[in-house]
């Protein structure tokens, strides 16, 4: 509990990172075993790509530094669930699970066009195996939320 306590930390850090240079408040943290792999935030408004989530961002970056496109055992702490995209790809990288705080309902009630397609959905549809842990520190994933809403010039996609 204390070591992925430590992994959402990072994601939660990285995304507050991302909010400070104009971007959107979501995080991903990478790790296989007890070693970090990759973090990395949003980028969509800054590199002008939409498909530059933070799970996308570190899954490249986790890709590049294992050398694979696979990521069997590793484990994806992500500050907000995972978008269809990002769980699809998640799914064919093979992770081993995902961990998130705040759920698609959080950010869609910010005013991002979230598809309402839960990750346990998506997972029963396509008989996955990646494991699924939601709610995880929760508060601390809310307030970061509660922090890019207070920023001036913030905005959505």
């Amino acid at each position: 509990m204390v070591r992925e306590k430590l992994f959402m930390e990072k994601a939660i850090a990285k995304a507050m990172e991302g909010v400070m240079k104009g971007n959107s408040p979501f995080g991903s943290c990478i790790v296989r075993g007890n070693k970090v792999v990759a973090v990395a935030h949003n980028t969509v408004l800054t590199k002008k790509d939409a498909t530059n989530h933070a799970e996308m961002n570190a899954i490249r970056l986790a890709c590049r530094k294992l050398g694979s496109h696979e990521l069997e055992g590793c484990v994806v702490y992500s500050t907000t669930e995972p978008c269809p995209m990002c769980f699809s790809a998640i799914h064919w990288a093979k992770a081993k699970a995902i961990v998130y705080g705040t759920g698609i309902s959080d950010v869609k009630s910010l005013g991002f066009s979230e598809l309402t397609l839960s990750n346990r959905k998506m997972k029963s549809a396509g008989r996955s195996k990646v494991g699924i842990k939601s709610g995880f520190m929760r508060a601390e994933c809310l307030a970061l939320l509660d922090f890019w809403k207070s920023r001036k010039g913030k905005k959505t996609y």
